[in-house]
């Protein structure tokens, strides 16, 4: 569910009682679409967290700690130049609707007291955040620009006046007269649908009309309409009354939240927030943090897509080549035969009945002839495509071998790109795919930043378990990090982390632990059962000449486990 003016709602209250008359302490924008204000308030620090993203725009309090980029965006900028140090006079929503308006006291360049506005539409792609000078109503600067050549209506522009969108023609659920609620009602389709109140009141989500729908149904039906005002005024005269609440399926993945129990959701498991804040960050965090990093590893998908490509016709081209070279024997047959029979040949015939020795059935062969060649031309020429096609196909074996090598290298890099979890994780593919000559080197600040680290985890019996995020880090658990003796493990036939068991002895939970890791961290994540293979370190060698992290292991034995993170296993 998107953030609609109703839970936007419960979000104003709690923004009102903690950071209300508050201070900016600090300004950042991790991200091009996304703000966080640091502001102090009776005594205590707070985070709000503003985000204009077209997919999660959202604002709300935010404990995250977020990486900032080395230089600072122009947006930011502008906010600290005229917002540090300001305080927080009021924080407004606009008839219920999807916008909230701040507004701050600042000392400007001239040392005289000024207010501005801090304006956040939450309007899916249309989303936006705009710093506003209250005296003139004009506009400071926008997380997003709007040209005329965007939008006809409104310019967001430094130094245009500000406009705010279009004003909804709809109910405002706080305040609604019965008058008003008959007339606008009377000019809807019939039957009603599901979505009728999201058709009359600002702010209502789909959900919550589906939700009011199945409480009035049967008033709508017989137009009892005096009922279905009585319902719904006595249902938003509690709407300060908010019960946070996060639905999940029954596969305890979340699929829905909102600022109210809903009987809609009566019959799937839930858990109950005191904060909105809180129930908006661990609904959106995985959702928000997989969706930017999709976006950040975007090209280097498609560079790696790409080369998959590219292997795979490789592949297909050799095979088809190869399939010829099986007639190679054929051509060798015919050199043989013609050669024990050369005085029996007449020149210029176009073929030749040889008695076929080979085979068992002493059977006839026809043997074509080039007419323009004398026999002893014929024969050599038998013996120059028998071994040219010999010679083909051994290069071919050698380069089907790459190209399945490299194969399998390119879908890890790829399923390592998937599961990248961290900015310093997509730096150090980036610098593997630099190495293999994918990517063109580049020097830049970013190749200075720290390199992330294995994961790592704590068995149920105090063993240490260490998991690969890349190729580097696998090559680097299985080569240098693990003694002999350490136990190895790897999904079957698909890409995956390399898993390192550091123990000589590993009793059966840990290694179940291990593998259910191994199939965790793989590409068959969402499989049932996957298998596992696992051997001691002194069996796995590095193919030579191979990409990072392309072993050959030998004296394994297989384990079939479902992939998920063990309970009891805890992360170091």
């Amino acid at each position: 569910m998107a953030l609609d003016g109703i839970f936007l709602n419960s979000i104003l209250l709690q923004l009102r009682s903690t950071i209300l008359n508050g201070k900016i302490e600090k300004i950042t924008q991790p991200e091009s679409d996304e703000i966080i204000l640091y502001i102090k308030a009776t005594g205590k620090s707070q985070r709000l967290l503003i985000s204009a993203n077209a997919n999660y725009p959202k604002v709300h309090l935010t404990s995250l700690q977020k990486q900032n980029p080395l230089q600072a965006p122009m947006f930011c900028m502008i906010l600290r130049k005229y917002l540090n140090n300001a305080h927080l006079l009021s924080i407004d929503q606009i008839d219920f609707d999807r916008i909230l308006v701040f507004r701050f006291t600042a000392m400007d360049e001239l040392g005289f007291d000024s207010v501005y506005k801090l304006i956040v539409e939450i309007m899916g792609r249309h989303s936006n955040i705009t710093l506003v000078r209250e005296r003139d109503n004009v506009v400071m600067d926008s997380i997003k620009h709007l040209t005329p050549d965007i939008n006809r209506y409104r310019t967001l522009l430094p130094g245009v006046k500000y406009t705010f969108p279009p004003a909804s023609l709809k109910l405002n659920p706080s305040e609604f007269a019965f008058n008003d609620f008959i007339n606008a009602i009377s000019k809807l389709e019939k039957p009603y649908k599901e979505n009728v109140y999201g058709k009359l009141f600002n702010g209502m989500s789909s959900t919550l009309s589906k939700e009011l729908f199945l409480l009035t149904e049967k008033m709508l039906l017989s137009e009892d309409f005096e009922g279905i005002f009585s319902t719904l005024t006595n249902y938003f005269l509690n709407l300060s009354h908010y019960n946070n609440c996060l639905i999940y399926y029954d596969n305890n993945l979340p699929l829905d939240f909102y600022c109210y129990d809903l009987k809609l959701y009566e019959h799937l498991n839930k858990k109950l927030y005191s904060s909105p804040s809180q129930l908006v960050e661990d609904f959106y965090l995985e959702k928000d943090s997989e969706e930017r990093l999709n976006n950040r590893t975007a090209d280097l998908q498609k560079l790696v897509n790409t080369n998959i490509q590219r292997c795979e016709r490789k592949l297909n081209l050799l095979m088809d080549s190869l399939e010829k070279c099986k007639d190679k024997d054929l051509y060798r047959l015919y050199g043989e035969l013609l050669t024990s029979n050369i005085y029996d040949i007449e020149p210029g015939i176009k073929e030749y009945e040889a008695l076929n020795y080979y085979d068992e059935n002493t059977s006839f062969i026809s043997i074509p002839l080039d007419v323009n060649k004398s026999p002893s031309q014929n024969i050599q020429s038998f013996y120059h495509k028998y071994n040219k096609l010999k010679k083909t196909e051994e290069m071919n074996k050698l380069q089907i071998e790459e190209a399945k090598n490299e194969l399998e290298y390119l879908n890890s890099v790829l399923h390592n790109i998937k599961s990248s979890t961290c900015h310093e994780d997509i730096i150090e593919i980036k610098s593997e795919l630099m190495e293999g000559g994918y990517l063109k080197f580049k020097k830049s600040k970013q190749n200075k930043n720290k390199k992330s680290s294995p994961l790592h985890f704590m068995s149920t019996q105090g063993i240490d378990i260490y998991v690969g995020k890349n190729n580097v880090q696998n090559e680097f658990l299985t080569l240098k990090f693990a003694h002999n003796k350490d136990l190895w493990l790897h999904v079957k036939d698909m890409p995956g982390s390399h898993v390192i068991v550091k123990a000589s002895s590993v009793d059966d939970s840990t290694l179940r632990e291990a593998a259910e890791l191994a199939a965790y961290y793989s590409k068959g994540k969402e499989s049932s059962k996957v298998a596992v293979d696992y051997t001691e370190i002194k069996n796995v060698k590095k193919i030579p000449g191979g990409k990072p992290g392309m072993v050959n292991y030998q004296n394994f034995k297989t384990l079939y486990v479902t992939p998920q993170i063990p309970k009891g296993v805890t992360k170091k």
